[in-house]
């Protein structure tokens, strides 16, 4: 018979086990990583004749190494090379300074024979040294004599220059000296090829031998930058063959700072050619450059080739579109160097390397950025200058399209502005039309494409079609990747790429047309009729574009944005005339509940419904201002829109839409008791019609909850309102006679439905006369109201209490606290004025002391307070 433990017996010994296991386990990794140590080969000596046993022990991982304890991992010895790097650098650096501190203050101590010996010895022997120093293996010591030597060698220069050619010129000599140092350390550099500094210094030196012989002839600015560009030449030719990374870090630094130098140079010199003939010349050395950096992308790494490709495409646009530019006013020079930046896009059929034609692509999506962020000023007036209409509406329709924006732009110089949209606009258009063509074309440069291309997204995940994926918007492409997880490369699909050309196609015409008007200066009713037709295309586009399966869903919803911005633009202008705001905003109601009508998405479906409901809504202010009516007395014209909503959201349910039209009807209900605060009489008026309209929403058992408490407290602020504004001193003649039949009602649901909620069947009741009486109470100066007011409230406390309601229970015991407090204030005043300053701050921080001290308590107890209130009706 097998013995079993008990639980706790057997429990304790599994614990025992695990723990020596885990120790076992510790020992053992321990024990591995020590031997691991010592199974690693010996680090490479610093100087020959180095012996690890001068440190007291053998090598690790020789025959002979220390047994070691178990579980002990030896701690490894610090590499020496760090110390001896720090060594021999500071001996360096004092080595230089003690040599400038000799050329610069005791050269003039020693005759011209004992200078010449001087130096054509040290600086010899600072060559030779390295040599001997590599032989025997001491190369960080030969790495600091290299460095010393180069600066003896700069220092011999200046000492020539200073003792046997003072007379000549400064910059022509620096040219000549750092040419001949540059031929001299690069020869330096490869006969002692274990040295690292040499060759990159040589690279150095070589940045300025054409700079500052160009410096020194005055030459001109043309010529300066052909020496900028030779000299970045030969950086890239260095950069691409050169010898060691040092080098070539180097080469490519260098040549970055003079290219850029030379391409800066040359675009000035263009932009500022006096004719196209003055620009020819700097745009040979755009040119040049161009083709420089073409060149060495050519053969440059990947990264590097894009970016040479990229700099290769914006000097040629510059170089080919400053000679016509500088033949065409300011306003139009934008257009040249566009259609050039347009024209890079032959690159595909180019032949180039794939990289490199991506980077002269890249330049041409920047010249064309560029110059639509240069039209873009003209287009954010033209949208946004109608705001200034707000401060005069209905001042009378101006005669011109710009006299209404208000702004102050130069409008000549920026004529080409709709031209270049149009531009960009068209070929968009012409690759969202085409695009099997476009993808066909770009397949060499690697771009994305599609199993079926005559409907964009089929078979990429998240199109429509895919399984396990629902579409947001009809024509939905997703994205296509490679992989699966977290670290997948996900890239836009080719359906993905084509709804993007198309958003842009439609957004850039659109602009293209507004400013247009704007630069014709086309009279007002031209400018808003067009604004308004524009909008009604968006719209058709919109609802076209998401009621099929076709085209990706970019191109609705930027024809939605643009629907909806293009609307509250030519909203704000028609604002001028009154003609023209009721003319605008009538066709806008029409035109966005059409859509609403006819498109097939949810989403754009309550975008145009909540609009429609927006545009009414305005118009029905406008009818107001054309009655000559007050604000607050055009307050309940404003509630018919809102009427119409409540009707709507009756009619369509359960919806979708029907949410967003209500919520929207909500917001003009409150509009119009925003105009009707001045007057308490038309906003006791206006509070009861939305009370009514709330009533009505709440027939709807979905909407019932929420609107029918919305309707009672409605109802009850506007009887208190209008009390108020009769300045009436007994309300309870008015309330109680509602109150009254409001409990009998609230009893009999009760009787026929247990379950409802107190707050429903006495809540409105109640409120309506403890409320206002609470209120007349705090400004009675006789004791009977409040004794009175008390009294009922008390009794309605205990009968909430008895009966486990809520509602009386809260309302009751709420009044009957502030009722209390009302009678109390004068004598807690008077006690207050009485006792020490110092006194009230002391008993609430006793107070705190005893509630903090207690907290778990008191939160028990609100929690069991919480309960109790939660389980009444």
């Amino acid at each position: 018979m097998e013995h079993v433990p008990p639980p706790a017996e057997e429990l304790a010994r599994l614990d025992r086990e695990l723990a020596e296991l885990d120790a076992r386990r510790a020992q053992l990794l321990t024990r591995r990583a020590w031997l691991l140590a010592a199974l690693r080969p010996p680090a490479p000596t610093a100087a020959p004749g180095w012996n690890p046993s001068a440190w007291g022990a053998p090598p690790p991982g020789r025959p002979g190494a220390p047994a070691l304890p178990w579980g002990y991992v030896p701690k490894q010895p610090s590499a020496p090379r760090s110390a001896q790097n720090v060594l021999l650098t500071l001996g360096g650096l004092l080595l230089t300074v003690a040599a400038v501190a000799f050329t610069l203050v005791s050269w003039g101590s020693m005759g011209i024979g004992g200078r010449s010996a001087v130096l054509a010895a040290v600086t010899l022997g600072a060559l030779i040294a390295p040599a001997v120093l590599l032989r025997r293996g001491l190369a960080a010591t030969a790495e600091v004599l290299a460095a010393l030597a180069l600066v003896l060698t700069l220092l011999d220069v200046y000492a020539v220059h200073a003792v046997a050619a003072p007379d000549t010129d400064g910059l022509g000599f620096t040219a000549v000296a750092s040419a001949v140092l540059a031929v001299l350390w690069t020869a330096y550099g490869l006969a002692l090829g274990k040295l690292r500094l040499p060759l990159p210094a040589a690279v150095v030196l070589a940045q300025w031998p054409l700079l500052f012989w160009a410096w020194a002839a005055g030459a001109p600015a043309l010529v300066v930058g052909w020496a900028l560009l030779a000299t970045a030449v030969l950086d890239g030719v260095i950069a691409l063959w050169g010898k060691g990374p040092g080098v070539r870090v180097t080469a490519c630094v260098g040549g970055s700072a003079m290219g850029f130098s030379a391409l800066m140079v040359g675009l000035a010199l263009s932009t500022t050619a006096s004719g196209p003939l003055g620009a020819v010349a700097p745009g040979t050395l755009l040119l040049a450059a161009a083709a420089a950096a073409l060149a060495g992308a050519w053969r440059a790494p990947k990264g590097f080739a894009r970016t040479g490709g990229v700099v290769a495409g914006l000097a040629a646009v510059a170089a080919v579109g400053g000679v016509p530019a500088a033949a065409l006013s300011d306003g139009w020079r934008v257009l040249a160097y566009l259609l050039c930046g347009l024209a890079l896009a032959g690159v595909v059929r180019a032949g180039l390397p794939r990289d490199a034609a991506r980077g002269v692509l890249a330049a041409s999506g920047v010249v064309v950025a560029g110059a639509l962020v240069w039209a873009l000023p003209s287009l954010t007036a033209v949208l946004l200058g109608p705001v200034t209409l707000l401060s005069d509406v209905w001042a009378g329709a101006p005669e011109g399209f710009r006299s209404a924006l208000g702004s102050t732009l130069p409008w000549s110089e920026l004529a080409a502005a709709p031209v270049v949209l149009a531009l960009v606009a068209g070929l968009l258009g012409s690759a969202y039309r085409w695009w099997p063509s476009v993808v066909r074309i770009a397949a060499p440069l690697g771009a994305p494409r599609t199993a079926d291309t005559g409907t964009p997204g089929a078979g990429v995940p998240g199109a429509p079609g895919a399984v396990g994926t629902a579409a947001p918007w009809p024509g939905w492409s997703g994205w296509s990747g490679t992989g699966t997880g977290a670290g997948a490369r996900r890239r836009p699909s080719a359906a993905t790429l084509r709804g993007v050309v198309g958003a842009g196609a439609v957004a850039l015409g659109w602009g293209a047309f507004l400013l247009a008007g704007a630069l014709l200066d086309v009279p007002y009713a031209v400018a808003v009729a067009g604004e308004t037709a524009l909008v009604g295309g968006l719209l058709a586009l919109a609802v076209r574009g998401a009621g099929s399966g076709r085209g990706a869903s970019a191109v609705p919803v930027t024809a939605l944005v643009g629907a909806v911005s293009g609307a509250v633009s030519v909203g704000l202008l028609s604002l001028a005339s009154e003609a023209a705001a009721y003319a605008v905003f009538g066709a806008l109601a029409v035109l966005f509940a059409g859509a609403a009508v006819r498109v097939g998405a949810e989403v754009p479906r309550a975008v145009f419904a909540v609009a429609s409901v927006v545009w009414g809504t305005v118009l029905t202010g406008f009818a107001g201002r054309s009655l000559d009516l007050d604000p607050h007395e055009a307050a309940p014209l404003v509630l018919l829109v809102p009427a119409l909503t409540v009707l709507l959201g009756a009619r369509l349910r359960r919806h979708p839409v029907a949410l967003p039209v209500e919520l929207t009807g909500a917001l003009g209900a409150l509009v119009a008791v925003g105009l009707a605060v001045s007057d308490a009489p038309f906003l006791a008026l206006v509070l009861a019609l939305c009370g009514v309209l709330a009533a009505g929403a709440a027939v709807r058992p979905e909407r019932r909850p929420v609107a029918g408490c919305l309707a009672a407290a409605l109802f009850v602020l506007a009887t208190w309102v209008r009390l108020a504004a009769s300045e009436v001193s007994f309300p309870e003649a008015y309330t109680l006679p509602v109150t009254v039949p409001a409990l009998v009602v609230g009893v009999a649901r009760r009787r026929r439905d247990p379950e409802a909620s107190s707050w429903t069947a006495y809540g409105p009741g109640l409120a309506a006369t403890l409320l206002p009486s609470l209120a007349v109470a705090w400004t009675d100066t006789d004791w009977l109201r409040p004794l009175l007011l008390g009294v009922a409230a008390l009794v309605i406390t205990l009968l909430g209490a008895r009966y486990r309601l809520q509602a009386l229970l809260v309302l009751g015991g709420v009044v009957l606290a502030l009722d209390g407090l009302h009678e109390l204030a004068p004598y807690v005043a008077q006690v207050a004025g009485a006792l020490p300053r110092w006194l009230p701050p002391a008993l609430a921080g006793l107070l705190l002391l005893v509630v903090g001290a207690t907290y778990e308590q008191r939160l028990r107890d609100a929690r069991r307070l919480k309960d109790a209130l939660g389980r009444m009706r």
